[in-house]
């Protein structure tokens, strides 16, 4: 009760009365074409809050974040009122908060709830081919279970098999890699940014069907430039590795929850019974409808089936996905004036970042949009930088699909691969390396990831665009 008071109950009424404040009318939409670089102010500060605050005021940051978060959305949705009228701002931000935030943050807090109490017991050794062996299990079953949950399924089993070694750091690193972003390209549960693509009209399996020669080959090239330096550091230090025990995993009721869920998912997609509700000028389908109410009831049986040594063991806590929740709140609240200006496309503010990413003919210039998609989702988190390049693409998920189905796999890839570039990339990426550091894994600091990461990610980058993206 103190966690929710502190963290979640005063950024939750806030986010409430900035909401209820306004008029529910239907939005008859904002011009993006004669809207200024300042309406991006508050979407450019939260994100950069995020990145900056954990690391420069770590002890402030994490009982004011949800504030901070509200506060920013509050100088996003005050300025749209006061311009375009409360009534269209309000209708705006329940638009957004339906048909985007809300699944999104459900998904996640499914898999999140039913992979906490999904436990892998016992130990085994961390041989360089154990490790290998995990860091393949994790990225084959990101796609699966979210990067998140892989990532809290497996971190702890990892650590446990690697504790007697004195270098066990860049396992972490690894771990990150391809459990916490790579190994989640396949399906829109496996990374957050596929999610919201799934949620603006991107089939579920179109992932699977695009992305995975690309997956693969980043996958194998990993694990084998892993296998050889993990192979090296072991012989060079001859650490003891712990013993092996029987492997065993308990809570196994949440692997069913977790087949519901995803069910769930692929038939709100497939299924359109035409069955429709209108709420202040938001459509609201009754396939995505039930899909939500299952997500509710997939996290709320794990919580009444699972043991609660289960999730004592497995280290499970709220917070994760309470402060994704209240930033994540802020961060579809602030794109919303930005997505508008980006729907001008030439003819708005950012006529200049068009410039960039199409050719002068006009057509989509793809290895601009993996990298600069790739580049901005490094620093800015990867979900909402996503959001951003698909509707520069044309936000037409068909259309994306079809013609331009080689931009859209250039803006998946660069959304989910370069969100492993720093710590801040993807939500799942923190949380790894706050639990190795709790472990007493000695982790880079946020600059030294990034030397891992630009000394192996990088080249690995250079070679999906040169075999693929050319």
């Amino acid at each position: 009760m103190t966690f929710l008071r502190q963290r979640f109950v005063p950024a939750a009424t806030a986010f409430l009365i900035c909401f209820t404040a306004m008029p529910a009318m239907a939005a008859e939409g904002l011009d993006g074409a004669h809207m200024s670089l300042l309406w991006a102010i508050p979407f450019a500060g939260i994100l950069l809050s995020i990145a900056l605050g954990p690391l420069v005021a770590h002890d402030w940051w994490h009982p004011h974040y949800g504030k901070v978060s509200a506060f920013w959305a509050l100088l996003a949705i005050v300025p749209m009122g006061l311009a375009y009228g409360f009534g269209a701002a309000g209708a705006a931000v329940f638009h957004t908060a339906m048909l985007e935030y809300l699944p999104f943050i459900l998904m996640l807090f499914a898999l999140f709830t039913a992979a906490g109490g999904l436990v892998v017991r016992g130990s085994i050794s961390g041989t360089p081919l154990v490790n290998t062996g995990l860091l393949g299990l994790g990225a084959s079953i990101a796609s699966i279970v979210g990067t998140t949950g892989a990532s809290m399924i497996l971190i702890r089993p990892l650590l446990r098999a690697n504790e007697g070694r004195r270098q066990n750091a860049h396992v972490v690193v690894f771990f990150i890699f391809l459990v916490s972003n790579i190994g989640g390209a396949l399906t829109p549960l496996g990374d957050p940014p596929l999610f919201l693509g799934f949620l603006r009209g991107v089939d579920f399996f179109w992932t699977t069907r695009n992305l995975l020669p690309h997956t693969i080959f980043a996958v194998l090239v990993l694990l084998a430039v892993f296998f050889a330096f993990d192979t090296w550091l072991a012989r060079r230090d001859g650490a003891r590795t712990v013993g092996s025990e029987p492997i065993r995993v308990t809570g196994l009721v949440n692997l069913v929850l977790i087949a519901i869920a995803v069910a769930a998912i692929v038939v709100s997609g497939a299924w359109k019974p035409g069955v429709s509700f209108e709420i202040f000028g938001t459509k609201l389908e009754l396939q995505n409808l039930l899909r939500e109410a299952v997500m509710i009831g997939v996290g709320l049986a794990s919580l009444a089936l699972s043991a609660k040594q289960d999730r004592h063991d497995n280290g499970f806590e709220w917070e994760p996905i309470v402060e994704v929740g209240l930033l994540f709140a802020g961060i579809f609240t602030c794109i919303i004036p930005v997505m508008a200006m980006l729907g001008a496309g030439s003819n708005g503010p950012f006529a200049g970042l068009v410039g960039l990413v199409f050719r002068p003919d006009g057509g989509p210039n793809d290895p601009a949009f993996f990298w600069l998609t790739g580049i901005l989702s490094s620093f800015l988190d990867n979900a909402p930088t996503y959001l951003v390049f698909f509707e520069l693409a044309g936000g037409d998920a068909a259309r994306l699909m079809g013609p331009l189905a080689s931009t859209l796999t250039a803006i998946s890839l660069g959304a989910v691969f370069m969100g492993a570039n720093t710590y801040v990339g993807n939500a799942p990426n923190f949380m790894v390396y706050s639990i190795a550091r709790s472990g007493g894994v000695n982790m880079p600091s946020f600059f030294g990831y990034m030397l891992w990461s630009g000394a192996i990610l990088i080249p690995l980058f250079g070679l999906v665009h040169l075999v693929f993206l050319r």
